[in-house]
């Protein structure tokens, strides 16, 4: 049956979506041959919405990164002057720009400047080593790269398209004055340049490109339309309207700037569309961290009066357990958020008993969907919190699946997501683009799970190899891929160990010659993110076990390898009598 809550958000988000509401629903027709629900308030492109809503909260503050803060209309300027740049660069509709950089307002004003241009936003994960970048650039070959002086450092090695480095340790206008065009005024112009013509968008032309890990353990480059990306956007603002109309209703209207961290890496979905791309529609301010570190997060939630969080469940829970929490004045944050991975039920509960007030909830989605997915919220997580959600209203639509069909409520299967802010396909891999999709347009997660009597989805096992670690995907098969370049390694077999903090962990059993664990390591540094080397790495004395098929039974070796990571986990808090 369901929740109170429940009810009251279906009614205000039955108000906000109607005809005469803010966000009135429509329905388009989609390749699948079916009618999708949209939000028929949608501009046409992503450069349209910035545009109108830079313009919108001109003056109000939207980017904090250390001492330098900047208002909506000053980030706006810049990012058209990386337009102007990119297009006297000749970059326009359809060409893939690269953006390797740390969170800044550099990243920021790049990725608006590359969608204004109509370059398609592409954006390379920043821990990924040179071999990582190597193949992600085949794999989409971009006519440009925009890099900090970290990533040029790794992409130096790599034969590809031209390069420009910004310093993003400079205040923004200097940061991006090796690629923008003119100021307003004139001033700042490349030499030898004159401003390009930007083109006029609409929601079909491409937008951007993530990468996904998958079981192959090659990286995909996931492209989104403009229009797909902006229905994610309005689907996200929908539900926080929702809460705003809730509070509001309760005598609680929230007051003052809404505002939030940026802790989690912009080239990740969670962070670029519910966090970055949602900000401008709510006028919301970001708070950008360098790095994770809980008590630094702790002191900019009081200093920026911080009022809505989001993270990997790692993050709150390391802010729940911070011995000096009482030393910060957290009470302006409403909700705290998490993605990426599930929390355990515990956790739920002690973020809801212990932080005074904040509510916990948690959303599913993925690089495919725009991060659409399910969302489970505040009273409704603790009754139930160790399911995903419902779906994501107004948008999403799913269906647990297997051979092809939805099955009935309670019975296991592939979790299937729909909606208008599905991705376009992989880029030039037609194969796997058909593979990911159901004849009728549900994409295909790869997760297994079941929907209860409340439409409320429990996440059960992953049908692909992949390890989560504190919310970044590892793909087991791209891990053993670099084991097997050791000259030494004669076989190796790579699985998910349970850890605490961050859910899960890579490790590895290997039969190897002439090298040891540390040796491994050191040569995985070489060739992997550092995320991805494995955490244990066990050198097995005789051939890894095999199934009749004569592949290597990884499910055996996962099982027994996480009995002994149990022992040595006891054996380092027990003290030996």
């Amino acid at each position: 049956m369901p929740s109170e809550l429940d009810r009251r958000m279906a009614a205000t988000m039955a108000a906000i979506t109607a005809p005469a509401g803010m966000l009135p629903l429509g329905t388009a027709p989609s390749r699948f041959g079916i009618d999708l629900p949209v939000i028929t308030a949608a501009p046409p492109s992503l450069a349209h919405y910035i545009a109108h809503y830079c313009a919108e909260h001109a003056d109000a503050t939207f980017l904090v990164a250390g001492e330098e803060r900047l208002t909506f209309a000053q980030v706006h300027a810049h990012a058209r002057r990386v337009a102007h740049g990119l297009a006297a660069r000749g970059i326009g509709r359809g060409d893939r720009v690269g953006i390797a950089m740390r969170n800044s307002p550099a990243w920021i004003a790049t990725y608006m400047g590359v969608l204004i241009a109509g370059g398609v936003a592409t954006l390379l994960n920043g821990w990924w080593q040179a071999d990582e970048m190597t193949a992600a650039l085949r794999e989409v070959r971009c006519a440009l790269i925009v890099a900090d002086g970290p990533r040029v450092a790794r992409l130096g090695v790599v034969d590809g398209p031209p390069l420009i480095e910004l310093d993003d340790t400079l205040p923004l206008d200097r940061a991006i004055a090796p690629l923008a065009g003119p100021a307003a005024d004139g001033a700042g112009a490349l030499p030898g340049t004159m401003p390009g013509t930007l083109p006029e968008l609409g929601p079909d032309d491409w937008a951007t490109i993530l990468f996904t890990s998958g079981s192959t353990g090659q990286s995909k480059g996931a492209i989104s339309t403009h229009g797909a990306v902006l229905q994610a956007v309005l689907n996200y603002l929908a539900q926080a309207l929702v809460m705003v109309g809730l509070a509001t209703a309760d005598g609680q209207p929230p007051t003052g700037q809404p505002s939030t961290l940026l802790t989690v890496p912009l080239f990740h979905v969670t962070a670029e569309v519910p966090v970055f791309l949602q900000s401008f529609a709510m006028g919301r301010k970001l708070v950008l961290m360098p790095k994770w570190e809980a008590e630094a997060a702790m002191r900019l939630i009081e200093a920026e009066r911080i009022s809505y969080f989001v993270g990997v469940p790692l993050m709150s829970f390391e802010i729940l357990t911070h011995p000096r929490r009482g030393d910060y004045d957290l009470s302006s944050v409403s909700d705290f958020a998490a993605g990426g991975a599930p929390r355990p039920a515990e956790h739920v509960k002690r973020l809801h008993d212990e932080m005074g007030g904040p509510a916990p909830l948690i959303g599913y989605g993925l690089t495919e969907t725009n991060a659409v997915g399910t969302g489970n919220w505040r009273t409704n997580y603790l009754a139930k919190p160790t399911s995903a959600g419902p779906p994501s209203a107004p948008l999403a639509d799913l269906a647990i699946i297997a051979d092809g069909r939805a099955l009935p409520l309670g019975a296991r299967g592939e979790v299937g997501i729909r909606s208008a802010a599905n991705f376009a396909g992989y880029w030039d891999r037609p194969e796997a683009t058909a593979a990911a999709f159901t004849a009728d347009g549900y994409f295909l997660t790869g997760d297994i799970g079941y929907l209860d009597e409340d439409g409320y989805l429990f996440i059960v096992d992953r049908k692909k190899d992949i390890i989560i670690r504190g919310g970044e995907n590892i793909s087991c098969q791209e891990v053993e891929a670099a084991l097997y370049e050791h000259p030494g390694v004669r076989e190796a077999a790579v699985f998910a160990l349970p850890d605490e903090r961050l859910g899960e962990v890579p490790g590895a059993v290997v039969l190897a010659d002439g090298t040891d664990e540390a040796g491994l390591r050191a040569f995985l540094q070489q060739h992997l993110a550092a995320f991805k080397v494995p955490q244990r790495i066990w050198l097995a004395a005789a051939p890894l076990p095999r199934l009749g098929t004569e592949k290597i039974d990884k499910l055996a070796l996962r099982e027994d390898y996480r009995s002994v990571w149990a022992g040595e986990i006891a054996s380092r808090v027990t003290p030996s009598s």
